[in-house]
């Protein structure tokens, strides 16, 4: 099982990511971290790194119902979707698996939970 699911656009960065946080509010879904990776390499190593965003997105529905079944559950929240400048006008983008995230957890009422998120970011990436 793969950890995470991907797509690559024809799209600019800038564009990638407008069209992936709309695409996350359509299914519930609200960015509540952005990490700028590159601008990060470069403020702290002076690396020079293609455009790397990462997006924290939570659904407050199925994080709550996750706490609820499990009060450690935020060790793993919240769901990462990354873009990435592929270059040549290509953008990639990737979303967890919460599937796969889940598996490490002994839990069987997480199991719902992590398929209907799954679900829901599957749909976000084949939007794209």
């Amino acid at each position: 099982m793969k950890y995470y699911f991907t797509t690559t656009l024809e799209t600019p960065f800038d564009e990638a990511v407008q069209r992936t946080t709309d695409a996350l509010k359509s299914e519930g879904f609200g960015i509540i971290s952005e990490i700028n990776i590159h601008e990060k390499l470069n403020e702290k190593l002076g690396i020079s790194f293609k455009k790397y965003r990462i997006l924290g997105a939570c659904n407050p529905d199925y994080t709550y119902k996750a706490l609820q079944a499990e009060d450690k559950i935020g060790t793993m929240l919240p769901c990462n979707i990354v873009v990435i400048d592929q270059g040549n006008g290509k953008t990639e983008v990737s979303a967890v698996n919460p599937v796969a995230s889940m598996i490490a957890i002994q839990n069987n009422d997480l199991e719902s939970i992590a398929l209907e998120i799954t679900e829901k970011l599957k749909r976000v990436i084949d939007s794209l």
